[in-house]
């Protein structure tokens, strides 16, 4: 917080001019009754001094008149402390923030291989988002078709709440076994998460295809693999593509394709092998790293590290963005004192004019 200023000066300035006024009137009426009250020395004047001369009635009346002084000197301090209060005492608070210029998308493989891995990422980034301070993150899930679950977005409430429904309704699905077990009310609701996926009969996991629509999600991306005009070349923007690498069927783009298109628009593509420990060896699996690599991206295998959860959050520490900056100052009301202080006088007042009253 910096130095009190205030906003409103001259209210203060009127309420003081005020009360001078007035305490200026009441000594002047004062005086000017003193004053009509002088008789001449012969004559006989009634004095109330006169007329308490016992200790207990002159005790009484010099503490009445004490209080009567004090309740006029509290009220006083009161008003004067009201006219601060209404000149709008401030600071001018300046403080500096930090945002990342990251935008991410998560880009899931729900194919039936994938899928029960695809639960373990989305609770990992559901914890991270709550550390978010400036990231755009947006979800898209693609199987031979693909389906935006979010777009890209800043407001982390929607973020969380999109990926724990995700989270809740991928709980039942980490083996065949559970998928088996499900209630009908469950498997549906597994079933309306994934429509709009699976739009191209006979066809699974095209990963080029569904690569290619999370890139477009993000600002600067152009199928034609130019940079598209108009975008917010500031931000750094990434993706982190979660699948086994097993296609079945024909795609538009093959994944090296996919890459291409997204590396011309400066997109950074982190992979994550969604798949089980045993197929990390698979020709697949080895050029998918490779495709990866070659681009400039990251990609982790289940083996190399503890778990999922510890992968997601590797990629989430080497791929940082770039913070902004920004000094913001800001002229802040700083009212708190003064309303103390004017409750404690007026309260001071109110107990001496109780006083006064007994």
């Amino acid at each position: 917080m910096g130095v009190l200023i205030w906003r409103w000066p001259w209210v203060f300035a009127i309420v003081a001019v005020a009360i001078a006024v007035v305490l200026v009137s009441m000594w002047w009426r004062n005086r000017r009754n003193y004053v009509s009250n002088v008789r001449d020395d012969d004559a006989e004047v009634w004095n109330i001094d006169t007329h308490m001369q016992t200790e207990s009635i002159a005790e009484q009346y010099r503490t009445w008149r004490n209080l009567n002084r004090l309740a006029m000197g509290l009220l006083s301090l009161a008003l004067i402390v009201a006219g601060a209060l209404n000149a709008r005492p401030s600071s001018v608070d300046t403080t500096e923030e930090h945002s990342s210029t990251r935008d991410i998308v998560l880009c899931l493989d729900v194919s039936g291989s994938a899928l029960p891995y695809d639960r373990t990422i989305i609770a990992t980034y559901l914890g991270l988002v709550s550390n978010f301070q400036g990231e755009r993150i947006g979800m898209s899930i693609f199987n031979s078709t693909s389906r935006t679950v979010f777009p890209l977005t800043d407001d982390y409430s929607l973020v969380s709440q999109q990926l724990r429904k995700a989270d809740k309704i991928l709980d039942g699905v980490q083996s065949q076994k559970d998928i088996d077990k499900m209630s009908d009310k469950d498997y549906q609701a597994i079933s309306d998460w994934l429509d709009g996926t699976q739009n191209r009969e006979n066809e699974t996991s095209l990963i080029g295809d569904g690569l290619v629509n999370c890139s477009a999600m993000l600002p600067g991306f152009s199928y034609s693999g130019t940079s598209a005009t108009g975008t917010n070349s500031s931000r750094s923007s990434s993706i982190v593509l979660a699948t086994d690498n097993v296609v079945s069927g024909k795609s538009t783009y093959s994944l090296k394709q996919a890459l291409d298109l997204a590396q011309s628009a400066k997109i950074n593509v982190d992979g994550l092998f969604a798949g089980p420990e045993e197929s990390e060896d698979d020709a697949t699996t080895i050029a998918m790293k490779d495709e990866i690599q070659s681009h400039g991206g990251i990609f982790l295998a289940t083996s190399a590290n503890a778990g999922v959860e510890d992968l997601v959050k590797q990629i989430e520490s080497k791929r940082n963005g770039s913070e902004e900056s920004n000094n913001q100052a800001s002229i802040v009301d700083e009212p708190t004192w003064w309303v103390l202080g004017l409750a404690i006088l007026y309260g001071g007042f109110m107990l001496t004019v109780w006083r006064l009253r007994r």
